[in-house]
């Protein structure tokens, strides 16, 4: 599991002035704890954890030695200035259902018979014990062709134990459609009527 280190936060340097030196903000928060507690963390090394870890994702935060699980529950992303803005996590607890979201990742782009692929669904929200969590919905489009239609009760988070969807299971997440506009076949058509 990945790790990341953050140091608690004085709020009385705001945030900006934080940003500027090199830090990104944010809070944990759970169950077990008081409030949240405000965070900094070091811009480098927000950036190393994106680079594996999605909103959804697990993770050990690591504050001033103490170590805790937690569960990557937002990103603020200022995509004007290509920079993580400010990052949320949820402490987990055993025993304790948290709500998430999964990734949905698309497998094999390049080996659609036919059609063009629309994504319609990025996450799938559902509620898990901390053991359950899935962080990524892969899907294999490995044959798929022009009409064919992938909804949420179709893939294995549907129907993985411990895991209570919260997105409807009826829900589009993928469909090939037809490939419209296309002047070339017109044309091969017409050459054909004549």
């Amino acid at each position: 599991m990945n790790t990341l280190s953050a140091e608690k936060r004085d709020m009385q340097i705001k945030a900006k002035k934080l940003r500027r030196e090199g830090f990104v903000t944010g809070n944990v928060f759970g169950k077990n704890m008081e409030g949240s507690m405000p965070l900094k963390i070091e811009k480098k090394e927000a950036e190393r954890i994106l680079r594996t870890c999605n909103k959804g994702s697990q993770l050990i935060l690591t504050v001033e030695a103490q170590k805790m699980p937690v569960l990557l529950k937002e990103i603020d992303y200022n995509a004007m200035k290509h920079e993580i803005v400010e990052m949320d996590f949820q402490a987990l607890v055993k025993g304790e259902k948290v709500h998430s979201v999964a990734e949905v990742v698309l497998l094999n782009h390049e080996k659609v018979k036919s059609g063009v692929v629309e994504l319609l669904l990025e996450e799938i929200s559902y509620e898990a014990l901390p053991e359950n969590l899935i962080e990524k919905v892969e899907i294999d489009l490995d044959g798929k062709t022009a009409g064919d239609t992938i909804r949420v009760k179709d893939l294995p988070i549907a129907t993985a134990e411990g895991i209570h969807l919260k997105t409807n299971p009826e829900e589009t997440v993928v469909q090939v459609t037809e490939v419209h506009n296309a002047p070339e076949e017109e044309e091969t058509e017409e050459a054909a009527e004549e």
